[in-house]
């Protein structure tokens, strides 16, 4: 049997320390049918998929499609979470487009429209405000709090039918939020994080998103634009181009909150000789200042915070040069507290006081980090957040 199979391949995963398998979206689509023939129910179904992850693209279409052989709400979860983390993959090869690259001249025909569009008609983008909805979904939390993306929120009920088990990557929260762009670019606000965050066990990206006119700028600098392929955003053929960032030409920052910082606090003396049993040097015949006091261990918080050069994506419309995707990927540290900090960005059309703007729609982030810094104290090795946010009720800010 078919479940018989899948059950021997999880049983070499099962543990912990061991990386998920990694699978096709094809052979998702064949696990979930088999499980469905077996008539296993949603835990054993959500719990299979926690164990897997794609290798390819979970594109919205196949997602829908595989929503509907759901058992129940935390299978739908799974493949949520599957769809936000599998974001800067490439689709299956049967997704994507069977047109030959265009010759050198084309795409440089293509990336000069992409100049122009993103140097002038995306950055004069007039300041709008919009709703943004934020879901987050993190792995070893179970306490909802509002989200890291920064503004203004308030706490939502979220998707029906999440749920919050321990240990693997789950729904925690939605919250809603009311958001300045100005440029085509979200503004971080600049009152102070009312919430807790690193001590609620939960990070908050402070640093607005990569910024279309900037990161095409800089990928020309560094003249890495390369062609890749040609794939499908929203039935339409977009030209895929890859870029990679060095630190010199950069101006990408991260900016994560929080971070434990440990020291020390209390009363410190000294004299010149022994005078009790809470002295720091007790050696019979000791000589000298002897240093004696109240010390207790303090933690404090602080942000992750670095340039960093960066590679990703641009996905080109190629007969208007409209960017209608990007991603950007940090290149961080093995050392560094924070491991990842991967973007996804989609732009299409909203209606604004009646004209067409082409604007950001939908974000995907995923980020790791190590939540106890530098501090060694017990928790998790690292910690998976992946943002998912979507824009609406786009505005002409009031500037007065």
């Amino acid at each position: 049997m078919k479940w018989f199979r899948w059950v021997l391949l999880f049983s070499t995963i099962a543990t912990p320390v061991m990386a998920a398998k990694r699978i096709s979206v094809g052979q998702l689509e064949d696990l979930l049918r088999s499980l469905q023939q077996d008539k296993k129910n949603d835990a054993v179904t959500a719990t299979a998929l926690k164990q897997v992850e794609l290798s390819e693209e979970l594109t919205r279409s196949i997602m829908n499609s595989l929503m509907n052989i759901a058992p129940g709400p935390r299978t739908k979860e799974q493949i949520y979470v599957l769809e936000a983390s599998s974001a800067d993959l490439i689709p299956p090869p049967s997704d994507l487009p069977g047109s030959p690259a265009p010759d050198t001249p084309k795409q440089q025909a293509i990336l000069g429209r992409a100049a122009v569009y993103a140097g002038g008609v995306y950055n004069q983008l007039p300041a709008l405000t919009a709703t943004r909805t934020t879901l987050r979904f993190q792995d070893n939390v179970e306490v909802a709090a509002s989200s890291g993306i920064s503004g203004k929120a308030t706490a939502d009920v979220g998707p029906p039918g999440f749920f919050n088990p321990a240990s693997f990557v789950h729904f925690i929260n939605s919250t809603e939020a009311q958001v300045a762009i100005e440029h085509g670019i979200e503004q971080v606000p600049n009152e102070a994080p009312r919430t807790n965050w690193g001590a609620n066990k939960m990070i908050a990206l402070q640093e607005p998103n990569p910024s279309l006119g900037i990161v095409l700028k800089e990928a020309q600098a560094s003249s890495s634009l390369k062609w890749l392929r040609w794939e499908l955003v929203n039935g339409r053929e977009a030209a895929v181009f890859s870029f990679s960032v060095p630190k010199r030409e950069s101006r990408l920052a991260v900016n994560v909150c929080c971070f434990p910082v440990t020291g020390q606090t209390g009363n410190l003396s000294s004299s010149d000789r022994p005078t009790g049993p809470d002295m720091a040097d007790v050696s019979h015949g000791a000589t000298g200042p002897v240093a004696h006091g109240d010390f207790q261990t303090s933690t404090s918080w602080s942000n992750f915070k670095s340039g960093v050069p960066y590679h990703g994506e641009l996905f080109i419309d190629p007969d208007s040069g409209i960017v209608v995707r990007m991603i950007t990927q940090a290149e961080l540290k093995p050392t560094d507290v924070v491991h990842q900090v991967d973007t996804r960005i989609d732009f299409g059309p909203a209606t604004v006081n009646g004209k067409i703007l082409i604007v950001p729609l939908k974000t995907v982030i995923n980020t790791e980090v190590v939540p106890n810094g530098e501090s060694g104290e017990g928790g998790y090795a690292t910690r998976r957040t992946l943002f998912t946010a979507e824009y609406r009720n786009y505005q002409i800010a009031d500037t007065r």
